[in-house]
């Protein structure tokens, strides 16, 4: 590990919060000692397990995987690699701080149905079987990270936060999206509803966000993202965004 290399993109990250966002910026140094060390808890993080009685459960969605790459880069690295990599460190900062969490896979794969033989049977089955994952779990929150393209305009670049239809979806994606402008983003990005064709969010009953962490599509971005310490920023800001959001929800609560 190149520990002065990596403080120094921490000190970066802290130094374009505003003073004034103290929950943010609470989150974001509460996060600053596990950030250094995800190297050595990434390749672990499969033995993590959710501790008893938490108040929710945090579902962490690696998007696609195995036979389905997702979006794919134009030196042919694909999405499912990079999901996995950064839906890690998520989980590995939220179980470290004390969170319940438990990820859809902690592999290259898909978790489709043994019954499925095609590759359309297999992505079909593969949705299905989050769904139920997510719907099955009590008290859950899923946080899905996926990256996006969009190869007709190479230009379009940097995070975005979409939310599903359930109740307090959008107080997250909109948390989420404020930690991504301040910390990752050159351009602010709203937090968006997600499309009513997107299976996943469309069908699981808890509170959902999407996190599109950047464009394969554009050379910038897709560099940015195949590079292990930019994940880890990205792990620590949507990390830091939920906390900020989690906060917010119990100071208004009382």
């Amino acid at each position: 590990m190149h520990f002065p290399h990596t403080f120094f993109g921490v000190r970066n990250l802290f130094v374009i919060i505003k003073k004034k966002d103290l929950l943010l910026g609470a989150a974001l140094f509460l996060t600053l000692g596990i950030y250094l060390s995800l190297t050595m808890l990434r390749p672990s993080v499969s033995s993590f397990s959710p501790q008893a009685g938490g108040e929710r459960v945090i579902v962490v969605d690696a998007g696609h995987g195995g036979e389905d790459g997702g979006a794919v880069s134009a030196d042919g690295v694909v999405e499912s690699h990079i999901n996995l990599a950064i839906a890690q460190d998520v989980n590995a900062l939220l179980t470290f701080l004390g969170e319940d969490t438990r990820m859809t896979r902690t592999e290259d794969v898909s978790i489709h149905s043994q019954n499925a033989e095609t590759l359309h049977q297999k992505k079909v089955s593969d949705l299905k079987n989050r769904v139920e994952l997510v719907n099955s779990t009590p008290n859950a929150i899923l946080l899905s990270i996926h990256q996006n393209s969009l190869p007709k305009s190479k230009s379009v670049h940097g995070a975005q936060v979409f939310y599903g239809k359930v109740e307090t979806s959008d107080l997250y994606a909109r948390s989420m999206q404020e930690a991504l402008n301040r910390a990752i983003n050159d351009k602010e990005k709203d937090a968006k509803e997600i499309a009513p064709t997107i299976y996943l969010m469309k069908n699981v009953t808890a509170p959902a966000v999407l996190v599109e962490c950047g464009f394969l599509s554009n050379s910038s971005d897709s560099t940015m993202l195949q590079q292990e310490n930019y994940q880890k920023k990205l792990a620590v800001v949507i990390a830091a965004g939920f906390l900020n959001a989690v906060n917010s929800r119990e100071e208004a609560e009382g």
